[in-house]
């Protein structure tokens, strides 16, 4: 199965670019919903200012999806869903859309991601808390399991655990750990015989990450095979050893990616991606392969295109898919496949005696904060080669840069969307909805099904935002914890940072006040909270409160807690939005601490930003956080010297 990751601006126009890719030679969909579609709010949200269309295509209602497939028979395509906190509303939307065809939904096949637990330990997504929201899933496993069988309702996702920070060990045991709390959960609800267990046992599948150490990626994937089988045989009394196979599918590293010297971002990609291909026993069953310039901002067609390509030459000019495994027999392959299993079995042990991986979100995320921190720090010293970055520099321009080397969405989609949507709700029946919403609410109240409800819901009309409010009043919300804690200390010999602590300390009034904030419904917080890390290893004071802010809220917090300086971290491409809604904010509070900013931000941007009275900017190139520590207590000590 060979896809590209790909949705924006609008249903219309990412119909236009499914409808290409699958010209192409593409042979499935792989659907990126924009933020506020991911996280339940409709386009007129004050969330959801400056993230409408941005990352992914907005899907508000039943027309929007019936938009998305147009021409595209929902019986015959395989569809996978990026989708998780609203992953039932989806599929509702997806179900209703089908039913409205005439299909028999007993033969739609897809994925839906439904991977909560990697949202709040990496991706930032989430809405409701772990319980509850482990009852959305497993109500959807029981309606998959009854009424459309050849779907896969979750795909655990290894692939955001590795760009957290996840060592092999912790990719491969927190994600069987997160396997074996929905399958638990879905025996414990009575909502499927027992006989059709070692069904939904086999509809169980994994997205995983290939990193660069090819090797070692190899070697995981042999041993998420093998302890896979286990489980099942001995878990879950599955007999049928096709049940048991570990159906993956794969993006490779995004966090290796480089904004410098991005065409080495190319052969990355074409390792990574013989990692998970090469071991036949081992091999992924679907890929997907990011672009080379997706540390610079969102790909275009054509790099999308070019990513296709690579998967292409691969399967069809190599012949890579004519042998048996050709690793069988390696002593090397075998002994560093038995290490990982040893180690993960270990790891995934602890994590059940806590009471399971539902139950464990805080330590695990702790834990995976202090790996990165530990990644970052031996980037910043050179113990961890990358090349580009921290060795080999020198390069000639790239004959690929340019203004128009990445794909920018219209400002204007979100006023479009927003009339669109009030339009949509003006033409429903308001009755119909009202109905459908009382239902959904007393449905989620009860131990009942939540799917026959959706689909009701999106067959009257209903939107995201009221599906998702609907569930809020009922489940209440969650605020993931952010790890910070569980990782300061993990710059222990770095004698700048050290230094730097001892300035701070000094310094008279205290400690510099850094907030580090993140506004909008980016929930890529993995940068944010290494920022917050150092500054902490640093001697500063840190006010960091997670993810998902407004910017009056952020501008409340800069008020209240008298900062010297503020940091705003973006990754969703709206910072040109955001950043400058932000400082407005801060000033009319009178406010005149700097303001930096850091993310995914293109050189094109950065003088609009410092025009908009930005102080400092930073992105993915700037590894050396020790280097960003100085600046920033410059700045607090000037501010405070003004």
């Amino acid at each position: 199965m060979m896809r590209t990751y790909s949705g924006h601006s609008s249903a219309k126009a990412s119909n236009e670019l499914y409808r290409t890719n699958l010209a192409k030679g593409q042979t499935g969909l792989s659907v990126a919903f924009d933020l506020p579609t991911q996280t339940g709010y409709d386009p007129d949200h004050p969330l959801a200012a400056g993230e409408v269309g941005k990352v992914g295509v907005p899907v508000v209602h039943l027309g929007h999806m019936q938009t998305l497939l147009d021409g595209i028979p929902p019986a015959e395509t395989n569809t996978s869903m990026t989708i998780n906190a609203t992953a039932a509303w989806l599929l509702g939307l997806y179900v209703a859309n089908a039913e409205n065809q005439g299909a028999d939904t007993t033969q739609l096949r897809g994925t839906t991601q439904n991977d909560i637990v990697k949202e709040y330990l990496s991706r930032g997504t989430y809405i409701f808390p772990p319980l509850p929201s482990r009852r959305l899933i497993v109500d959807m496993v029981a309606f998959c399991a009854h009424h459309v069988p050849k779907w896969n309702p979750v795909n655990v996702c290894s692939y955001h655990l590795q760009e957290a920070g996840a060592t092999p060990v912790q990719e491969i045991a927190y994600s069987l750990a997160t396997a074996i709390g929905v399958l638990d959960a879905v025996v414990e609800s009575g909502q499927v015989p027992t006989e059709r267990i070692p069904s939904v046992v086999g509809s169980m599948s994994f997205f995983v990450n290939a990193g660069i150490r090819f090797v070692e990626e190899t070697c995981k994937m042999r041993a998420f095979t093998s302890m896979w089988d286990r489980i099942c045989a001995e878990r879950y009394g599955v007999s049928d050893p096709k049940a048991r196979r570990f159906r993956y599918g794969v993006q490779v590293n995004s966090l290796g990616l480089t904004e410098e010297q991005p065409e080495n971002n190319v052969q990355r990609i074409v390792l990574e991606a013989l990692g998970v291909t090469l071991s036949r026993k081992a091999r992924a069953r679907s890929i997907q392969l990011p672009a080379w310039n997706e540390a610079l901002g969102l790909p275009r067609p054509w790099d999308q295109q070019w990513s296709l390509r690579i998967q292409q030459v691969l399967a069809f000019e190599t012949d890579l898919l004519e042998y048996e495994d050709i690793f069988d027999g390696s002593q090397v392959i075998e002994a560093k496949t038995g290490e990982l299993v040893d180690a993960a079995e270990a790891e995934l042990d602890e994590v059940l005696a806590m009471g399971g991986v539902f139950e464990s979100i805080d330590e695990l995320k702790g834990r995976l904060v202090r790996s990165l921190a530990e990644r970052v720090r031996r980037i910043e010293n050179g113990d961890l080669r990358v090349v580009g970055v921290n060795c080999f520099t020198e390069a000639a321009e790239s004959p690929l840069g340019g203004e128009d080397n990445i794909l920018r969405v219209d400002p204007a989609i979100q006023e479009q969307m927003i009339a669109e949507v009030h339009a949509w709700r003006a033409d429903r029946d308001e009755k119909v909805v009202k109905r459908a919403l009382d239902e959904l609410a007393r449905v989620a109240r009860t131990a009942e099904n939540i799917m026959p409800a959706t689909i009701s819901l999106a067959h009257a009309g209903g939107t995201t935002g009221e599906w998702s409010q609907t569930l809020r009043d009922a489940f209440g919300e969650y605020r993931a914890p952010t790890g910070v804690a569980a990782a300061v200390g993990t710059a222990v010999g770095n004698e700048t940072l050290r230094e730097l602590a001892q300035r701070s300390r000094r310094l008279e009034g205290g400690p510099p006040r850094l907030l580090v904030a993140k506004p909008g419904l980016d929930g890529h917080s993995n940068g944010a909270e290494q920022i917050a890390v150092a500054a902490r290893d640093a001697g500063m004071e840190v006010i960091y409160q997670g993810i998902r802010l407004t910017p009056a809220q952020i501008a409340a917090v800069a008020r209240d807690e008298d900062v010297d300086v503020v940091g705003l971290s973006i990754l969703s491409g709206s910072h040109l939005e955001l950043v400058p809604q932000v400082v407005s904010l801060l000033r009319d509070e009178g406010i005149d601490a700097p303001v930096i900013a850091g993310g995914i931000i293109p050189e094109d941007d950065r003088q609009e930003l410092l025009d908009a009275d930005v102080s400092a900017i930073y992105t993915p190139k700037d590894f050396e956080l020790s280097r960003i520590m100085g600046d920033i207590l410059e700045l607090a000590v000037s501010q405070r010297g003004a």
